[in-house]
């Protein structure tokens, strides 16, 4: 399959609602998600194929395939890419979400990402030390490195550039608006109702400049070029989100050229040594402490499963927020005995929407919230390096061509320690 690197540019308000908490206020999310972007894509396609013949457009032909077919496009979240500099801002297409084992200054938490940062007391992961506390019969209760303060749970979205870690955040608003009586079509009296919108600006050094998100399209090779065409020929037709009616959604998407899965990201079996040399030598240093239970380490390769984004899990028809050993294997397609999930890091939500094709309401989820970890391990790695490629690809779960269940396997956060906060 080929990767679209998309590049969204917000020219007006998102309501990207996330839920509807009971009251008056519809809550946004802080980022795009990958079904909204499919739905607003297949919308405007509908919307073309009454003016003009396309690809997309006649008799079904590629629409169905990029959409219904037996192998559908996956559209992934796009995600707040935007650094924020001191003279000027940075877009970074490698947006990752932070995993859930990782830990921040209750204080002054956040990355350090300026040189002699006295603001921020720098965020650290705790996977690896808490596996060897558990090893090693000991509590793991870490205070923040710099302070010896308290830590909490460091939450959103990150990217690297060179050896600094940067936080990316969307920014969000409420807009209060009238109530429309239906039958007279003016003002209703007494009915006010407020959205939550990503804003559309952020102001950097004295100037205003748009947000950008970043996201990416997963399509078979033979439709690639034909729908960046389309997107690159369209890119400011496209609304997001609610109430486009009232001049809200409107962005500009770029279309980067397709590009190979395999040439993305670093290969997985490399990402899979880098984790198991830094435990091995994690667990050395615990040794000071005392012998280990049992030697939890010999013959076997540990791998992380870490949520890229919201996934919605079932095991023997019912619905979880676990990844079990079996379904593991289900996923990749393996059968391995000896795979052990060791830990697991996991939250879970609720997860409705609007489904336009059909005018209704689709099903309440249950959710398992994107940064969750899972550590597996297995003595047949060799049966694993080439499936947990295939699933950075797919994803896991169900509705992953919507942006649910993309994984990323041993993400390199994890080999952060607390003596190496950044």
């Amino acid at each position: 399959m080929k990767r679209i690197q998309l590049e969204i540019k917000v020219l007006s308000p998102l309501a990207i609602g996330r839920k509807k908490p009971g009251g008056s206020v519809s809550e946004a999310a802080d980022y795009i998600p990958g079904s909204v972007i499919r739905g607003a894509m297949a919308a405007q396609i509908l919307r073309q194929s009454g003016h003009q013949s396309t690809n997309f457009a006649e008799n079904g032909g590629d629409f169905k395939a990029v959409f219904l077919g037996d192998n559908p496009a996956i559209f992934y979240n796009a995600y707040p890419a935007t650094i924020e500099g001191q003279k000027q801002t940075r877009v970074q297409s490698d947006v990752r979400v932070v995993p859930a084992t990782a830990l921040s200054s209750k204080t002054q938490r956040g990355f350090k990402s300026k040189p002699n940062d006295s603001e921020h007391n720098g965020v650290f992961d705790t996977l690896i030390d808490r596996f060897c506390a558990d090893g090693y019969g000991h509590l793991y209760d870490p205070t923040c490195p710099q302070d010896g303060d308290r830590v909490d749970t460091f939450t959103g979205f990150f990217s690297k550039i060179g050896s600094k870690h940067y936080s990316h955040s969307a920014n969000t608003r409420l807009l209060t608006r009238v109530g429309i009586n239906r039958r007279r079509a003016t003002a209703q009296e007494g009915v006010l109702y407020s959205i939550e919108v990503l804003n559309e600006s952020q102001i950097v050094g004295k100037k205003e400049k748009p947000v950008i998100y970043t996201g990416a399209i997963l399509v078979a090779d033979e439709l690639a070029e034909s729908l960046q065409s389309f997107i690159t020929n369209h890119q400011q037709d496209f609304r997001l989100g609610g109430s486009t009616s009232r001049g809200l959604g409107k962005v500009k998407i770029t279309a980067n050229s397709p590009v190979d899965t395999t040439a993305v990201n670093p290969s997985v079996e490399e990402r899979i040594k880098m984790f198991q040399h830094k435990l091995h030598k994690r667990w050395q240093d615990w040794q000071i402490f005392g012998q280990p239970q049992q030697d939890l380490l010999q013959n076997r390769t540990y791998f992380t499963i870490d949520l890229q984004s919201d996934t919605i899990l079932n095991e023997n028809w019912q619905r979880t927020t676990v990844i079990s050993p079996e379904m593991l294997q289900h996923f990749a397609g393996v059968t391995d005995s000896s795979l052990q999930l060791h830990a697991a890091y996991s939250s879970y939500d609720y997860l409705s929407g609007w489904n336009s094709a059909w005018g209704l309401m689709k099903d309440v989820e249950l959710i398992t919230n994107k940064g969750a970890v899972y550590l597996f391990s297995t003595i047949q790695p060799n049966l694993w390096m080439e499936r947990l490629e295939y699933l950075e690809v797919k994803g896991v779960g169900d509705r992953t061509c919507e942006g649910f269940g993309q994984v990323q396997i041993c993400n390199e956060f994890h080999l952060i320690l607390r003596e190496e906060a950044v």
